[in-house]
């Protein structure tokens, strides 16, 4: 009897085994849908490394880059022409989400696609170059006080984007028109943190994990991290908006959707080896060497966080005026 048990346990995992293989994807393929060097690459190349790194891949993942109306281009191309790829996964953040809130897609929304994982948390930050006159958040509102034209702040973002919100949210709190500030948009973080460091421009509205490899080298100073409190180990000197005297907190979600007509059994094959990915020690240890956060969403539980998001901001959007 326990013989036979063990070749019907055999016969099983092998037929698994067959499963997995024939579900894996010949040429995987990760979209960052902006240029290289912000959030979207950033992202990417977490997961190219986790999953490398973690045997859940044997065929190596390319990232591809596809700039465009801050992710409306990719989100486009992959509901209307690559609905059923089976191998392609596209990075967004809570950029997208609010964009997505605001209509920037096009004729798509929310529903237009399979939400696959959430793989970590970053925040927002506002910084400076290491040479700036302004040390702190405090010193900056002022300067814009009394000259709103006077600086200028950059973004990867088009007004009402994410980074553009995260200075409009202080500008509110510290009772400043954000119509008012000067403001110049720029295709991913890359180019803004490019332009800020070429003093094009003053500021830089971004997520943390986008800069944090210029404030190790010394080339910026972070005036504020939008977090609720200080975040931990070598990030724990950066001042929070909130211990500054501007209650504004704002997490970034990184993750990956895929194209709507994606079969159950692609998607599902990419859930489990992001839930294998997102248990994993070593992926911990990875994402904090990015400066990411815990954050682990597959799924249905994805579906669902990202749709209460998208909630929220449209009533966000409504409050500044920029509902469509």
């Amino acid at each position: 009897m326990k013989t036979t048990l063990s070749r019907i346990a055999l016969i099983t995992s092998g037929l698994l085994l067959s499963t997995q293989l024939l579900a894996e994807p010949k040429r995987p393929e990760c979209i960052a849908p902006a240029k290289p060097g912000g959030g979207f690459d950033l992202t990417c190349k977490l997961a190219q490394s986790g999953l490398k790194d973690g045997g859940l891949l044997k065929a190596p993942m390319r990232v591809t880059y596809m700039p465009g109306g801050v992710g409306a281009v990719a989100y486009n191309a992959v509901v209307a022409q690559r609905p059923k790829d089976a191998g392609t996964i596209t990075a967004f953040s809570s950029g997208s989400l609010l964009n997505l809130a605001q209509g920037k897609f096009g004729r798509y929304d929310e529903n237009a696609v399979r939400w696959l994982a959430g793989i970590g948390t970053d925040y927002g930050a506002i910084s400076v170059r290491a040479d700036s006159p302004y040390k702190t958040l405090s010193d900056l509102v002022e300067a814009v006080k009394q000259d709103p034209a006077g600086i200028v702040f950059g973004a990867g973002a088009t007004i009402g984007g994410q980074d553009w919100m995260q200075t409009a949210l202080i500008a509110r709190a510290a009772g400043i028109d954000p119509q008012k500030l000067r403001y110049v948009a720029f295709e991913g973080g890359g180019e803004t943190l490019t332009a800020m460091l070429g003093g094009h421009v003053q500021v830089t509205s971004s997520g943390l994990g986008e800069i944090t490899p210029q404030l190790a080298a010394g080339k910026i100073r972070i005036l504020a991290v939008l977090s609720d409190q200080r975040l931990p180990g070598k990030l724990a000197a950066i001042p929070t908006a909130k211990e500054q005297g501007y209650d504004i907190v704002w997490p970034v979600i990184r993750g990956f959707y895929m194209g709507p007509e994606v079969s159950d059994e692609d998607f599902n094959w990419w859930k489990q080896q992001f839930d294998t990915l997102l248990a994993s020690e070593d992926f911990a240890k990875l994402r904090e060497q990015r400066d990411l956060f815990p954050l682990s969403l597959t799924g249905d539980q994805l579906k669902a966080y990202v749709f209460e998001q998208v909630k929220q901001y449209k009533q966000l959007a409504g409050e500044f005026g920029l509902a469509q």
